[in-house]
């Protein structure tokens, strides 16, 4: 039973977590869009593109205390925590990939705070691209944790 509790904790932060990195870039692709209205409108955006960004540490930081157990917790309860982690590359490769998505989330936050400081951004065209990368990634992860072909 704790492990189902455990993984279900896992996936809500995640899910809250990958919530935040699908939004960040959208607030700068606002950012961009929104230089001619004013420095009010600019300055709220920056507002909810920190808040979004602290809430999203917050969520990886809860996604990562929660998936720990899931990983190595066989090795100090086995009746707990099953060794569904075990063994196979899937998770090494699992985890690959979500360094690079936090990567990603890191990044957007420091073009959050240049944004805020006056500083330019790419083109709303660009930043809408790499809005889109992290769906193939997650996509990525989700097909690893299913199948676990390796």
């Amino acid at each position: 039973m704790t492990y189902l509790w455990t993984k279900s904790l896992h996936l809500l932060f995640v899910i809250a977590w990958m919530a935040a990195v699908f939004y960040l870039p959208r607030i700068l692709v606002n950012m961009v869009e929104a230089t001619g209205e004013g420095v009010a409108v600019r300055d709220r955006l920056a507002l909810m593109g920190r808040r979004l960004y602290r809430f999203g540490h917050l969520m990886f930081g809860l996604a990562l205390v929660a998936g720990l157990p899931l990983w190595l917790g066989f090795r100090i309860d086995p009746a707990w925590f099953p060794p569904v982690a075990a063994s196979g590359g899937w998770m090494h490769a699992k985890l690959a990939l979500v360094a690079v998505l936090l990567a990603y989330f890191i990044w957007s936050g420091r073009l959050l705070r240049r944004a805020a400081a006056g500083g330019a951004l790419p083109a709303p065209g660009r930043l809408r691209l790499l809005n889109e990368l992290p769906v193939f990634v997650l996509l990525a992860i989700i097909w690893l944790v299913l199948a676990k072909p390796f």
